[in-house]
């Protein structure tokens, strides 16, 4: 722009000018203070620099790199930001948490709660309230030392009924410390009780994965049951030096199934959502029949511009050698997988790496569906960032190149827990447990007996509120090998 030319006013002005500040400046006895040209510092929004690193990560290892979305503005709320990048409706699975310290702990099974589970069902459909029928009580929290079972019946929290309407509502009350009110079944004589309310506390739970596993004896044949909730080495699988102490409990419960000289196995699935790969590979070596670590557990494949890389085109994952292996004593080269649809990820990467060495019955409802792999990124550089992604990163297949479970593995045998009244885990009569143990051994362990059939529809579930529900984290990290 040309500048306008000083004119003879100016002249007059600027002495004027000079007077009136330099009187003002004695008599208040202030500094003159001398303005520059350069503006005032602008602060920069903290969310600039937090998309700017998910931009950076998306686009090296995000598996449908090509179907992207175009980003949102910079100064975005991170997670905005983050979720109008992603291939919807195909990824139902990328994710981006708040604080990446929690969202390990919630992979490790490690959570602020009371500690216990349920599942949300219509008490009476025409006035719209829900019960919600406890799944399972944690080991060492503050519910296993309170008087609730598996199958008993919470009506109310904190006083209130629960609806369909209000039941997010309540379920996030539960985190802190609350109320229930609750109902219990007999199962012998079929009446329901009304039963004391409970206070429960909630504090730090580390939930182990292996719940519980016993041997049964039926016609002469022995059988092993697990039940196995979600796949973690440890409470705490990122930390440097950290032992697999989950992983080797599992080792001692399959060589106690080989002291004992087990010919059928049956691994509880109905609530494993998922979790680390590398537990999978562990769990799957113990089954696996004449597996070793020459043998291909499963086969991963990334994005177009990681797979230009020289060394991820051909990454696979073998099984390991383990003394524990049952494979060779079981019957028939098959095993039995109790599954639902919270059944997900790490669970039916098993499934699918053992068809090739062995039989596979699933038992139970058709399984989550996913068949791809993420990893958890966290911003090493930036120490204001406490964001941390779990974006989708691999798809996974078996040693026949076979991926074909997107939508879930359809049941070999179909039965829902939900068509009956709970049962404990390890009562032969339960549900899923007493169909399997019947296709094992030609008979069922209840007899003639006959059990009451419900009619009831699942609204929801507390699992699959899990940072781990529909997770298959890998623990080989590509952005690490590209640096």
């Amino acid at each position: 722009m040309k500048k306008k030319p000083i004119t003879l006013k100016h002249f007059f002005f600027l002495p004027l000018l000079a007077l009136v500040l330099l009187a003002s400046c004695r008599e208040e006895e202030q500094p003159v203070v001398v303005d520059d040209d350069d503006p005032p510092a602008v602060e920069r929004n903290p969310n600039v620099a937090i998309n700017e690193w998910t931009q950076d990560v998306m686009d090296e290892v995000y598996y449908w790199l090509e179907n992207m979305r175009a980003p949102t503005s910079l100064t975005a709320n991170p997670r905005d930001y983050f979720e109008a990048l992603l291939y919807k409706p195909t990824d139902r699975f990328s994710a981006i948490y708040e604080n990446a310290g929690a969202l390990q702990d919630g992979l490790g099974g490690v959570n602020q709660e009371a500690g216990y589970e349920f599942q949300l069902y219509y008490w009476n459909s025409e006035e719209r309230t829900v019960a919600a029928v406890v799944s399972y009580i944690k080991k060492g929290s503050p519910a296993q030392g309170k008087d609730l079972k598996r199958g008993d019946i919470i009506l109310g929290i904190n006083g209130t009924q629960i609806t369909d309407q209000n039941y997010g509502e309540l379920i996030r009350e539960m985190r802190s410390q609350h109320t229930i009110t609750y109902r219990r079944r007999n199962l012998e004589t079929g009446s329901i009780e009304q039963m004391p309310d409970i206070e429960m506390e909630v504090t730090r739970v580390a939930e182990n994965p292996n719940f519980m596993d016993t041997v049964y004896t039926v016609n002469d044949q022995k059988i092993g049951y697990v039940v196995y909730h979600f796949f973690a080495p440890s409470p705490n699988p990122t930390q440097q030096g950290a032992q697999p102490i989950y992983d080797d409990e599992m080792d001692q419960i399959f060589s106690r199934f080989k002291s004992e000289g087990i010919s059928h196995l049956i691994i509880d699935f109905r609530y494993n959502g998922g979790g680390y790969v590398s537990s999978a590979v562990n769990l799957a070596s113990l089954i696996g029949a004449g597996v070793t670590s020459s043998d291909v557990f499963s086969k991963t494949k990334y994005n177009s511009f990681i797979m230009s890389f020289p060394q991820f085109q051909n990454v696979q994952t073998n099984f390991r050698n383990k003394p524990e292996n049952i494979g060779s004593q079981l019957s028939g080269n098959r095993v039995y997988i109790l599954a639902s649809g919270n059944t997900a990820s790490a669970s039916e990467l098993i499934i699918n790496s053992l068809r090739p060495y062995m039989d596979v019955v699933i038992v139970g409802t058709k399984t989550y569906g996913k068949n791809v792999g993420s990893i958890v990124v966290e911003d090493e550089e930036n120490e204001d960032n406490n964001w941390g992604l779990m974006p989708t990163i691999s798809k996974s297949f078996n040693s026949r190149d076979e991926s074909e479970y997107g939508t879930g593995f359809l049941p070999d045998i179909e039965i829902n827990e939900a068509d009956e009244h709970f049962r404990p885990f390890g009562d032969v009569n339960e549900a899923l447990l007493r169909t399997a143990i019947t296709a094992i051994t030609g008979t069922s362990p209840a007899g003639r007996q006959q059990f009451e059939k419900l009619n009831r529809r699942e609204i929801a579930n507390t699992v699959e509120f899990k940072v781990r529900h529909g997770v298959m984290i890998d623990e080989y990290n590509p952005i690490k090998e590209l640096k």
